[in-house]
């Protein structure tokens, strides 16, 4: 084994090897984000409306996703997968296999689970700061609360939710992280397996701190760039 503090050699060479895995992240990212978008406006909207027993349902499911680790709760869906499946078939008679369920799934699962609980909150209260000026107007004009809500309320809720849907989509890009602890070959796993080969954790780890910060700092421009954008065509719809 090399004694060398530092090699930069193989710190270099920890990059072709590792973004090849990358699209499994933001595989992950992407569908996560996008299914706990619409999760968490539908729960956000039960919420608003107040509907029995359904509020009380997304209130316990908030409440829990919130006050547990993401890390249980991908435990929780990838070994409670199987057993749901089992007591179905217990229960239904049918017979279908717990084999080769892939924990890509689960990670996708548990990450739309949680990524949703926090966006009921961000939407929910970005549609409560919507101006109610122009949604009367637009009441009073004959527009049926579905046509309000997509034309007037949701293009300005969107506008004020951009700030803190970055950051969920930010967080969520580095809670991905968590996805080898399930044995999926994201980029992280690989980093795993080349550092136990090589025993150049340390090299492994710098590599991946950079993938990511650069991952984050691009995600981050692109951010700004649609916030600008949407607070730019509001101003320029308002003239």
């Amino acid at each position: 084994m090399s004694t060398t503090i530092f090699d930069f050699n193989f710190f270099l060479g920890v990059f072709p090897k590792v973004m090849p895995y990358f699209p499994i992240t933001v595989l992950i990212v992407v569908v996560a984000f996008v299914g706990g978008v619409l999760l968490g406006f539908i729960c956000a909207l039960i919420k608003l409306t107040r509907i029995p027993v359904l509020v009380q349902l997304g209130d316990l499911y908030v409440s829990f996703i919130r006050g547990t680790p993401l890390l249980v709760q991908l435990y929780l869906i990838y070994f409670g997968i199987p057993i749901g499946i089992r007591l179905w078939n217990a229960n239904f008679g049918t017979d279908f296999s717990v084999q080769g369920i892939p924990a890509l799934l689960s990670v996708l699962i548990a990450y739309s689970l949680n990524e949703g609980a926090y966006q009921r909150e961000t939407i929910r209260g970005a549609i409560e700061s919507v101006d109610p000026g122009p949604v009367e107007a637009a009441r009073s004009f004959g527009l049926t609360e579905w046509q309000v809500m997509r034309r007037v309320i949701l293009p300005d809720a969107l506008r004020i939710a951009i700030p803190n849907l970055g950051n969920s989509l930010l967080k969520l890009l580095k809670n991905t992280s968590l996805a080898f602890t399930v044995s999926v070959m994201d980029i992280m796993a690989q980093g795993k397996i080349i550092g136990s080969q090589g025993y150049r954790y340390f090299e492994v780890y710098i590599a991946l701190a950079v993938i990511y910060w650069v991952s984050c700092t691009l995600l981050s421009w692109v951010i700004n760039a649609v916030e600008r954008w949407l607070n730019r065509y509001r101003r320029e719809a308002a003239e």
